[in-house]
């Protein structure tokens, strides 16, 4: 018999305010919008330490910290290759595939390591961030680990990666 236990840690305040744009696979792009994000972790471990999984005094703010990150921010993604980004000094000069230009200071915007800033893409960004920063911080890693990314109320998407144990 496998036993696992489990945290699933959402609060309030695990959210970011970001404005985004989709561009899908035909180079049609979507309108420049935003969304007030959500952000819920659930880890588990096969064993538990000290009577739990992983502490929530330690996990809260490594999840605030990268919400933190992204709010109030346009994230656009630069491993995108139909999206043309220019570093031009004080902002950056962005073409997606229909050539209508956009000029963004750089204080305002985020250029992310992913293809697209789908919230598909997010749950994977903060799953990579939050995981590194409890494996330096905690020298921990949960057996199993997701981060689910709700877009509007009712409307999420999850990234989960399970070790090999």
């Amino acid at each position: 018999m496998s036993v696992n236990y489990s945290i699933k840690v959402y609060k309030q305040y695990f959210n970011f305010a970001s404005s985004h744009f989709l561009i899908f696979e035909d180079g049609t792009r979507e309108p420049l919008h935003g969304h007030n994000y959500r952000v819920k972790v659930h880890g588990e471990a096969p064993k538990l330490t000290a009577d739990m999984v992983f502490d929530f005094l330690d996990i809260k703010p490594i999840v605030r910290e990268a919400c933190d990150s992204l709010d109030h921010r346009l994230l656009l993604p630069k491993k995108n290759d139909k999206l043309q980004i220019f570093d031009e000094d004080t902002h950056w000069k962005v073409m997606p595939p229909d050539e209508k230009w956009f000029v963004f200071p750089k204080e305002d915007v985020l250029l992310l390591p992913i293809e697209n800033t789908s919230a598909e893409r997010l749950a994977m960004y903060l799953f990579s961030e939050i995981k590194v920063k409890v494996k330096e911080r905690y020298n921990f890693e949960f057996s199993n680990f997701e981060v689910e990314v709700e877009e509007t109320p009712g409307q999420s998407a999850i990234y989960r990666e399970e070790r090999a144990q």
